[in-house]
C-alpha cells in the first residue's frame, strides 16, 4: 500500500539529502587542516630522511678517509704532498694556479 502525501514527502527526503550533505561537508572543512598538516609533515619527513641519508654517506666517506690514514702510509704521504706541500727530496714541484679573472669570479 502505497500512499502520497504530496509535497511533505519531497520536501522530507531534500531535507533529509541536505542533511547528510552538509554533514559531509563538514566533516571535510573539518579535517581539511589537518590533511594539509600531515601532508606538510610528510613532504618535511622525506626531505629530512634526504639529509639524513646525504649525512650518512658523508660519514661513511670521513670514516674511510680516517681508516685509510691510520693503516695506508700511501694515503698518508698523498694527503701530506697535497694540502702541506711537502716533496721527497731530489723532486720539483709544478703548481698550477686559476687566472685571476677566474679566481675573482668566483668570489
Amino acid at each position: 500500500m502505497n500512499v502520497d502525501i504530496g509535497i511533505w514527502g519531497r520536501l522530507n527526503r531534500v531535507i533529509g539529502f541536505l542533511l547528510v550533505l552538509t554533514c559531509i561537508a563538514g566533516v571535510v572543512v573539518w579535517y581539511l587542516p589537518l590533511i594539509r598538516n600531515n601532508e606538510a609533515m610528510r613532504k618535511e619527513i622525506n626531505r629530512l630522511k634526504a639529509r639524513v641519508a646525504s649525512e650518512e654517506e658523508n660519514s661513511r666517506r670521513i670514516e674511510n678517509t680516517i681508516k685509510a690514514l691510520r693503516t695506508d702510509r700511501k694515503a698518508v704521504e698523498r694527503v701530506a704532498r697535497e694540502k702541506l706541500g711537502y716533496v721527497k727530496s731530489g723532486e720539483t714541484v709544478i703548481r698550477f694556479e686559476a687566472p685571476r679573472a677566474v679566481a675573482e669570479q668566483r668570489h
